[in-house]
């Protein structure tokens, strides 16, 4: 397939989403591999990025049917289509976004029906070759900054300590749940603001992480074991873990003024981690932003998309797509991640065996099969399920 892919198509994405997947200083590159660049016109208003702009680096403008005839798609996010969507698409076109087809398998049934190659860049492998491409890493670093604002924006004090006329104001006290890039950014962010900032992670190893960017590592005596699974994504726990860790961070929630929750496991539900006897202990007016509200949500009582006040005056945010509210910069940012997985698909002879790590990993359908082991496993399970 690397070697069929002549033309790359940028089409609108389907509103809220803000972003789009190339921005118009990311042409470059492609064209020098001597690939035509099609993005339907409007793709990049939401972002900031003008048809001109598009035009200026080498773009060809066009309808939605002109850029869905192109070799391969590239999306943000793979919308939840309707039923003929695929069927739309010419046979053996490469399709490349943010799927979710961990927790939604019936696209990968669908794309095969189509003789679609649905390649999903949330099943990035996370090896050292693939961190340029890891858009989920890149995306993440804006939710984590921009949660830090949104609980800044809603708690009732200031975050830095400050030394005024009227006396002393203590600095707001912040706890992040999760130190991956999202939680890191959350840390730094929480910093610079002027709040002391604490932060907790199942990892062990992450304690040395936490502390690199000026938090207190929240040290819980538990033994989680082995908390990662081999492609480097979190896994789920036991039963018995979760509740004794629940128990712990209600005491630790139960001093500070903000929560920031970014725990999420590939193709399940977030870990239940604050529960509402823990939310019911937390300051009056205090602020919980729950990064995993789309996956469920870190916080019992999180409702996606909404903010709800308890009886106690504790506001939960739910945001379910953080970095679409920065849709410049996090353009940006995909666009450069996205270039280098087409360059690098560009680059592989994939009509024989899937070699390469990279492709393996992010390929879940191709020639009306689905190839993605971990798609097969959950489909297999769902049949396997009794009726309800």
């Amino acid at each position: 397939m690397g070697n069929a892919i002549r033309s790359v198509a940028v089409p609108k994405e389907i509103a809220p989403e803000a972003r789009v997947a190339l921005v118009p200083t990311a042409l470059a590159r492609l064209r020098e591999a001597g690939l035509e660049v099609l993005v339907e016109s409007g793709a990049g208003l939401a972002a900031g990025f003008t048809n001109e702009e598009y035009r200026e680096h080498g773009a060809t403008l066009g309808t939605s049917e002109v850029v869905a005839a192109a070799d391969a798609v590239v999306r943000v996010q793979l919308p939840r289509f309707p039923p003929n969507e695929f069927e739309r698409a010419p046979v053996g076109q490469a399709l490349i976004a943010l799927t979710d087809v961990m927790t939604r398998p019936d696209l990968a049934r669908r794309a095969a029906r189509a003789d679609i190659s649905l390649f999903a860049l949330d099943l990035m492998p996370r090896i050292s070759r693939a961190q340029s491409m890891d858009v989920l890493s890149s995306q993440a670093t804006i939710s984590g900054y921009k949660a830090v604002i949104i609980a800044a924006e809603r708690l009732s004090k200031v975050f830095p300590m400050m030394t005024t006329a009227a006396g002393t104001l203590p600095p707001a006290q912040v706890l992040v749940v999760g130190a991956g890039v999202a939680g890191l950014t959350a840390i730094a962010t929480a910093r610079r603001l002027g709040a002391v900032v604490q932060a907790y992670d199942v990892r062990p190893a992450a304690q040395e992480e936490i502390q690199s960017v000026g938090a207190r590592a929240v040290l819980l005596p538990l033994q989680p074991g082995d908390a990662e699974d081999p492609a480097g994504y979190a896994k789920e726990l036991g039963v018995a873990f979760y509740a004794r860790q629940q128990q712990l961070l209600a005491e630790v929630v139960a001093g500070v003024d903000v929560v920031v929750t970014t725990a999420t496991i590939p193709g399940a539900a977030a870990p239940l981690l604050i529960t509402r006897g823990a939310v019911d202990g937390m300051k009056r007016g205090a602020v919980i932003v729950d990064c995993a509200a789309e996956h469920g949500g870190n916080c019992e009582l999180t409702r996606a998309d909404e903010t709800y006040v308890t009886t106690n005056g504790v506001a939960i945010l739910g945001p379910t797509n953080l970095p679409a509210t920065v849709p410049h910069e996090a353009s940006a940012m995909f666009a450069r991640n996205v270039t280098e997985f087409i360059l690098h698909l560009v680059a592989q002879p994939m009509d024989g065996d899937l070699e390469d790590e990279i492709v393996r990993g992010t390929m879940v359908t191709r020639a009306g099969d689905i190839v993605h082991p971990k798609i097969v496993s959950r489909l297999e399970e769902e049949r396997d399920e009794p009726p309800a």
